[in-house]
């Protein structure tokens, strides 16, 4: 299947674009970096170069490869550096998922691609009240996709879902540094870190998984977020991690 990566060297990227080759789909990958096309051709994948907010940059490199499917994983998350100022340094990765993924769609159409996948997030995204785990039916609060499912979210999470309180100090304990504060008054999280930060440590709301495990035929590689951080820590204070 001839697949296109749109956002192919960030974090998830990298790791799709070799999963992809691997499983036998003919890849087209993107970037906005010059200095990663080797690193894409390097994984077997056709690489373009493509500012996913140029529309006219957009529809030259996706009609010519007439993807079957796209996956949209463009992110600026890279310049983010702090919470405090969330909304400005979110704001372009903002805008690749809304005017990027409109450029996506239209050159989608003209390509004549038949699935389109989009990466979004869940946790902050979910309602504020009720139960601490949601489904893909709860209300929001304002890669196995390829190959299978129907059209609509679906939530890609682990088996356990869990506050930050409970996996904050089970990761420090895994990269051997010393555990967080355990308390602290909203009003001083809030000057340090900004209400971005206060909302996700003590507001969101975890997700399901059972949708995605039944309608993509998937199950995560770590069931759970303690089985994830001691493999990631590992490779964190190898070098090696994303």
């Amino acid at each position: 299947m001839r697949v296109l990566v749109a956002g192919a060297t960030g974090v998830i990227g990298q790791h799709l674009v070799p999963g992809l080759i691997t499983a036998g789909h003919e890849v087209t990958a993107s970037t906005r970096s010059a200095l990663k096309v080797h690193q894409l051709a390097g994984q077997g994948a056709t690489p373009v170069i493509i500012d996913g907010l140029d529309r006219e940059a957009v529809l030259k490199a996706v009609t010519p490869a007439q993807p079957e499917v796209i996956v949209h994983q463009m992110t600026a998350l890279t310049r983010m550096k702090i919470f405090r100022n969330f909304d400005k340094e979110f704001a372009v990765t903002n805008e690749l998922r809304s005017r990027g993924t409109d450029n996506l769609l239209e050159a989608a159409r003209e390509a004549g691609t038949r699935r389109f996948i989009a990466q979004s997030f869940v946790g902050w995204t979910n309602g504020r009240e009720g139960g601490t785990v949601k489904t893909e039916h709860d209300p929001l609060d304002s890669v196995a996709a390829v190959t299978r499912g129907t059209s609509g979210i679906s939530s890609v999470v682990d088996d356990e879902p869990a506050p930050v309180a409970q996996w904050l100090p089970y990761l420090a304990s895994s990269l051997g540094v010393k555990p967080p504060m355990r308390a602290a008054p909203v009003w001083l999280g809030r000057l340090l870190g900004g209400q971005m930060t206060v909302s996700m440590m003590i507001e969101v709301r975890g997700a399901s998984n059972e949708k995605a495990k039944r309608v993509l035929d998937w199950t995560p590689a770590y069931p759970s977020w303690r089985d994830g951080f001691p493999v990631w820590a590992a490779a964190f204070k190898s070098g090696q991690a994303a």
